[in-house]
């Protein structure tokens, strides 16, 4: 049995699909200037929702990046530069947001078990 709840690995996995996307999205911005580059992206926040609406557990969710069908420039490449920064801006906040959370409920647990910073 895990002390730890499906709150805390929901967080968990969230924070590992966050950093599957801010992979992904550095490659994509990369390869901005790569002739027929296909930018890469993970849906991990609809996978891991529709995975724990259907009672999966959120430590066995896979997180699966798909190719982005689009092309933004003549050499075919798909990769919009300004709108791939932002998004990294963005997932980086949301990892930062996750992590906060996730130390929060862990300092909790420390607390009521009388552990270290208690």
């Amino acid at each position: 049995m895990s002390i730890l709840d499906t709150t805390q690995l929901a967080l968990e996995s969230a924070m590992s699909g966050s950093a599957l996307r801010q992979t992904l999205l550095t490659n994509n911005l990369a390869n901005a200037n790569t002739p027929g580059y296909k930018p890469q992206d993970v849906n991990f926040q609809g996978t891991l929702a529709s995975a724990m609406a259907t009672g999966q557990s959120p430590t066995s969710v896979q997180y699966t990046p798909y190719t982005v069908q689009s092309t933004v420039s003549a050499d075919g490449n798909g990769v919009n530069a300004e709108q791939t920064s932002a998004q990294l801006a963005s997932n980086g906040l949301l990892y930062e947001d996750l992590t906060a959370v996730a130390a929060q409920r862990e300092q909790i647990l420390l607390y009521a078990i009388g552990g270290p910073g208690a």
